[in-house]
């Protein structure tokens, strides 16, 4: 499997190609999106890593440019930022999921490879149905992904926080936040408040 990396950090860019390797991948690594993007439309890849803060062009934009030529291909963002609104804009230019820094070795392998299984997913019903749908519902919205969600909670007796999804699914927090906010302005999912002993209270999600 061939990971493209896109950060200016070089000892980023050199931990990243050092934990794909020793996962059997094949990485190659570009100090910033333009020359990613360039070496993704000359080479190809499987999956890609996006840095939010690059010279040149940032992230968001190197998403962007990305989904013009490539609608499929699962690409993370690699981010210290975790506000929701910095997710939202990346989700709606089209990234698939986040990974925060400080790099974690096992998380981000289990998230590539939860990424990379359900693309194939999607592959294997379009050419078992001849049907070749967007691979987005709606803007930020991957078809793969939702229904990765929709069957934990349709399988889940109990209803759940993001927090708990988040970590059984090994999605970012934001990128399952954003679905849910999508399941239930669709009238797919129920948002129940959770009263804690101290604090706000915490919503909880179940399947309707």
């Amino acid at each position: 499997m061939k990971i493209i990396i896109m950060d200016d950090e070089q000892s980023l860019r050199y931990t990243l190609s050092e934990i794909f390797s020793f996962a059997g991948w094949d990485p190659i690594a570009y100090p910033n999106g333009r020359e990613g993007i360039e070496g993704f439309l000359t080479h190809g890849a499987d999956i890609i890593l996006v840095d939010y803060h690059m010279p040149e062009i940032d992230g968001l934009e190197t998403v962007r440019l990305i989904r013009e030529h490539d609608q499929e291909i699962p690409i993370l963002v690699l981010t210290v930022d975790e506000r929701q609104e910095i997710a939202d804009r990346f989700l709606d230019a089209g990234a698939t999921d986040f990974a925060l820094k400080p790099v974690k070795a096992p998380d981000l392998i289990a998230r590539v490879q939860l990424h990379m299984r359900l693309l194939y997913m999607t592959k294997a019903v379009q050419a078992n149905t001849k049907v070749q749908n967007d691979v987005f519902v709606t803007k930020g919205i991957s078809k793969s992904t939702l229904s990765y969600i929709e069957r934990y909670l349709t399988d889940c007796p109990e209803p759940s926080t993001v927090e708990e999804i988040s970590k059984k699914l090994s999605l970012a927090v934001p990128t399952v936040y954003r679905y849910l906010t999508y399941l239930v302005n669709n009238g797919k999912v129920q948002s129940i408040p959770s009263y804690q002993k101290i604090g706000r209270p915490k919503n909880r999600y179940c399947w309707i």
